[in-house]
């Protein structure tokens, strides 16, 4: 049974130059786009009770109330129910965010990236680091009790400590969730192209995740790249569990098929009910994703489980790999775990895994 759902709202202000997520800056398309989208929830949702609904972006705070409670009207969910918003900070008043809660949203996620205005001009944030404490203040006069904010590490100009100092401030904000990634310049967006000069290399990364680790030791680090209050939604990604995608370049999970929406607005408008591409892994397919995915938790994979879905002998199978790599594992009560210089080279370590 599918029990989360993810809604893509793809719409920006204005591309930050990091940036090569699908959103557009198309605010005069929201109006259609909206209405295409409730098609599509109408016809393939099927009722079931959700555990958790996530709006992601592109820019969701650009959706007004009622446009939230309209979507929200098409599902079926109650008070446990874990409804995220990812939100901009410019974008917030105290109006807006105590409207949210009213509606049923329970927790937001604030794009802060950093807390240097320098270095928030250079990437084409919208927001100042003064809006993002205005926006965690509004957030907690409003009710919300399950806040997070996303940081970005190795930004342009960016050392250890302005993101040891990022990580500080935001502690003493009170929020209750943090989420660090660093930075990639792929294919499509404004760095790719006009990479800038002072960019810190994988060693200096590498060197702000740990700081990392230790600056955030009071949050508990359930994930790879996440600190503080589980996200229900995001764990069940690496659970490996059923989710609908709804929404332009959304992807979805159900039943062992991987399936993603078109990501182009023109096409999405006029075929919201055909999936762009339907995956269906194999018994090895799944393997490998509950292999990959089971990794990224800091609790690991639980071997007995995987054993008895996939009738093999795990540390049998993957014995040259596990031995291979033993310096970076942990041995751990259900099976294996990184440890944090594992975390370093998690990628290369996983690829191993997969045929």
């Amino acid at each position: 049974m599918v029990e989360s759902a993810y809604i893509h709202i793809p719409f920006c202000k204005s591309k930050c130059r990091y940036c090569s997520f699908v959103s557009f800056p198309k605010i005069e398309l929201k109006e259609q786009y909206l209405s295409t989208l409730k098609k599509e929830i109408q016809h393939y949702y099927n009722g079931e009770p959700l555990n958790t609904i996530y709006f992601g972006g592109g820019t969701p705070s650009l959706l007004t109330t009622d446009e939230f409670k309209n979507l929200l009207a098409l599902f079926n969910f109650n008070n446990n129910t874990e409804i995220t918003v990812e939100l901009n900070p410019e974008t917030l008043t105290q109006e807006y965010l105590h409207d949210l809660k009213s509606i049923g949203i329970n927790r937001i996620s604030l794009g802060c990236q950093t807390f240097d205005n320098n270095i928030l001009k250079l990437t084409g944030r919208r927001h100042t680091s003064e809006q993002v404490d205005d926006a965690v203040t509004y957030a907690k006069n409003a009710g919300f009790d399950n806040i997070s904010l996303d940081f970005i590490y190795g930004l342009p100009a960016q050392t250890t400590d302005m993101f040891v100092k990022d990580l500080k401030h935001a502690i003493s904000l009170g929020i209750q969730h943090i989420s660090l990634y660093g930075l990639k310049i792929d294919d499509g967006c404004y760095f790719y192209e006009n990479t800038p000069k002072n960019l810190p290399d994988e060693d200096l990364q590498a060197d702000m995740y740990l700081k990392a680790i230790e600056t955030l030791k009071d949050f508990e680090h359930y994930e790879i790249s996440n600190f503080g209050i589980p996200s229900k939604h995001n764990l069940n990604y690496w659970n490996k569990q059923n989710y609908y995608g709804f929404g332009l370049a959304a992807h979805g999970y159900s039943g062992n098929v991987r399936y993603s929406n078109s990501e182009t607005f023109e096409e999405y408008l006029k075929n919201p009910l055909t999936k762009s591409n339907e995956t269906t892994l194999t018994q090895e397919e799944q393997l490998e994703e509950e292999i990959f995915l089971g990794f990224r938790k800091m609790s690991g994979i639980n071997v007995t489980e995987i054993n008895q879905k996939f009738n093999i002998d795990f540390e049998t199978k993957y014995k040259t790999i596990l031995e291979k790599y033993k310096d970076y594992f942990v041995k751990t009560t259900a099976g294996f775990a990184f440890n944090v210089n594992g975390i370093l080279i998690s990628n290369n370590i996983l690829s191993e895994f997969l045929q």
